[in-house]
């Protein structure tokens, strides 16, 4: 598992967006709205760098395909993709506390004129 997290972190945008909406079952298409629609537009994801990382991702074994419907793949994460979901958001968050952290004593800095 150890060796997975390695090679998946840091994940690029889209993966992790990618890999948080398989959460819950869904299929291709319904993975681009989401993540249209929940970053108000900022994210576009084409259909072929969906069914690239869709492709990756269950070869590896983070999400499976759990059922067929309409000769569509309904998608769905794994507990190792879950695990591996945990720790980017662990890493991202870190991250960002250490952003504020930083712009927090900037923020006293500029009071000086630095």
């Amino acid at each position: 598992m150890e060796e997975l997290i390695r090679r998946y972190l840091p994940m690029s945008e889209q993966s992790f967006l990618l890999l948080l909406c398989l959460t819950r079952p869904r299929h291709g298409y319904g993975i681009m709205q989401m993540i249209l629609e929940q970053s108000n537009g900022r994210v576009s994801l084409g259909p072929s760098t969906v069914y690239t990382i869709l492709y990756k991702m269950e070869q590896d074994g983070l999400i499976e395909v759990v059922s067929e419907v309409d000769r569509r793949k309904i998608y769905c994460i794994t507990p190792q993709g879950r695990e591996v979901l945990e720790a980017e958001t662990g890493r991202l968050s870190e991250l960002a506390r250490f952003a504020r952290h930083v712009l927090g004593q900037n923020s006293a800095h500029e009071e000086i004129g630095c």
